[in-house]
């Protein structure tokens, strides 16, 4: 299956560090290596970069390595393919606009027997997965229930989603990652796992490569940064592993929401 990455940051942060150990698992240290994706929001504005080619071999994911781009909130996918061919289209992350938002999502897992359940209009998929399906039709059940203008608040609507990902799950393996550019929701439907690192920061050492950082050079005492990854990243911190059904809403780097399954 593939995974996934993803941070939540109070203040613009790089996923250099985390991106290289999750890079190594396309194709070094992992199977996953029918293309890869990442997106990082700037404001209500996003840049996103995809390849179908293994991440431990693309030229553009040695860019996203080696270049600090700073975002508060970056999402991220290395796929195995198992539902729709191995090109561009079908890589995640994918992204629509919803109520004049980019929202980004990525999914880890696979699903039978959903073409009935995912009857779409208004959202129609690019590409042909089971992942990015589901996508549209998360969206279509958000706008039939809350309308063409976004709430003031979007804490009922993440609880919403929630129960959409319930439904999905029952479907198959259904790990997800979802952002509006302000909020980042995880579901766990079997792996996925968060840290939060604040104050006072020490180091961390990389599973999948000898890489070493020393988070006390690289922040301030204010800082707080969250990412979720499908497995650790790391072998000298505590990640908190999520139960099935449980998920998880951050914004800002800290967690606003939260509910086991």
């Amino acid at each position: 299956m593939c995974e996934l990455l993803a941070m939540s940051a109070n203040v613009p942060t790089d996923i250099v560090f985390s991106f290289t150990g999750l890079a190594e698992r396309g194709g070094v240290t992992g199977p996953h290596v029918d293309g890869w994706g990442i997106t990082f929001y700037e404001g209500k504005g996003s840049r996103t970069f995809k390849d179908a080619c293994p991440s431990s071999e693309s030229h553009v994911a040695q860019l996203i390595k080696s270049y600090p781009i700073k975002s508060e909130v970056v999402v991220s996918h290395i796929r195995q393919a198992n539902r729709g061919c191995v090109s561009l289209e079908n890589t995640h992350p994918f992204t629509r606009e919803l109520w004049g938002r980019y929202w980004t999502y990525a999914h880890n897992g696979q699903l039978s027997d959903y073409q009935q359940k995912f009857a779409v209009r208004r959202y129609q998929p690019v590409g042909d997965t089971d992942s990015e399906l589901a996508f549209c039709w998360i969206l279509e059940k958000v706008v039939e229930r809350f309308g063409d203008q976004a709430p003031a608040d979007l804490l009922p609507v993440y609880r919403f989603i929630a129960t959409l990902a319930d439904e999905i799950r029952a479907l198959g393996v259904f790990n997800m990652i979802l952002s509006d550019g302000e909020h980042l929701m995880s579901y766990c439907s079997n792996n996925l796992c968060h840290i939060t690192r604040r104050a006072p920061f020490g180091k961390a050492k990389l599973i999948d490569t000898d890489v070493v950082i020393d988070f006390d050079k690289e922040t301030t005492p204010n800082d707080i940064v969250t990412v979720i990854a499908t497995r650790p990243l790391t072998d000298n911190e505590d990640w908190h592993i999520l139960k099935p059904g449980e998920w998880k809403l951050f914004a800002r780097g800290e967690l606003v929401l939260t509910q086991e399954g």
